[in-house]
């Protein structure tokens, strides 16, 4: 599996919400950048970044951190939050992001999406499906929809993507495990790749989801267990992540 240490940005910060809740909000380090200098000492090839203000606001507001993190670090990054026209998704691709994440815009606009990978192809667009009790979230996880995780992740392969970030809201920043059968069930069901998020509090998570890897689940987002060290990141890359 592709292990991606999560870094996410508020203000300007490395923080960590509870189920996505800006009420709840931990402060990990003032200097994203150097917490991505972290990860990379510890084996990590491919960075999780989120720009939160721009989830929540649909416009860039970290643009400096995320920078900072590309030219520092010089990993790849996939990078989610407020990215919402075709504009957006080259600024961030011209600036040497890897892989941009589609949250709301592949609800709300799925022509973008198309477009997106038209232009730059499936392996630079990635779509974010956050749900809460089986339907997709919105607009930093702040709006509801009606539309199931499945139904959206059907419409992303008819528009040309081929992998998904799938984070369980209401497991996101609680430690209280992966739900790994219901990603892989969304895998298999959907004929994507996808990336599990939310909820990862030991290896025994990542040992889990890699009895997945035939079903389409081929990596993992680590946040909260890493920064509160409940996961030895250099441990977890050692039996877990294909050498490079």
């Amino acid at each position: 599996m592709q292990l991606y240490p999560a870094i996410d940005i508020r203000h300007g910060r490395c923080v960590r919400l509870l189920k996505g809740r800006r009420d709840r909000e931990t402060v990990y380090g003032s200097s994203p950048a150097e917490v991505a200098l972290r990860w990379k000492s510890m084996g990590a090839t491919f960075l999780h970044v989120v720009d939160l203000d721009g989830a929540f606001t649909g416009a860039a507001g970290n643009l400096s951190s995320v920078v900072g993190i590309l030219e520092r670090a010089d990993m790849p990054v996939q990078l989610g939050g407020g990215i919402r026209t075709p504009e957006a998704v080259e600024n961030w691709l011209d600036l040497g992001v890897r892989r941009v994440v589609l949250g709301t815009a592949a609800v709300e606009n799925p022509g973008l999406v198309r477009h997106a990978v038209d232009q730059w192809g499936p392996e630079r667009i990635v779509v974010g499906i956050d749900a809460k009790a089986g339907r997709a979230a919105v607009n930093g996880w702040t709006s509801g929809t009606s539309c199931s995780s499945l139904e959206l992740a059907s419409a992303m392969w008819e528009a040309g993507i081929r992998r998904i970030v799938y984070t369980e809201i209401d497991r996101d920043g609680t430690m209280n495990g992966l739900d790994t059968a219901a990603t892989a069930r969304l895998a298999r069901e959907s004929g994507l790749r996808v990336i599990a998020s939310g909820g990862v509090a030991s290896l025994d998570d990542l040992e889990r989801a890699s009895k997945f890897a035939d079903d389409g689940l081929e990596g993992v987002v680590i946040g909260k267990s890493l920064y509160e060290g409940t996961i030895d990141l250099s441990e977890a890359v050692r039996k877990y992540q294909p050498a490079p």
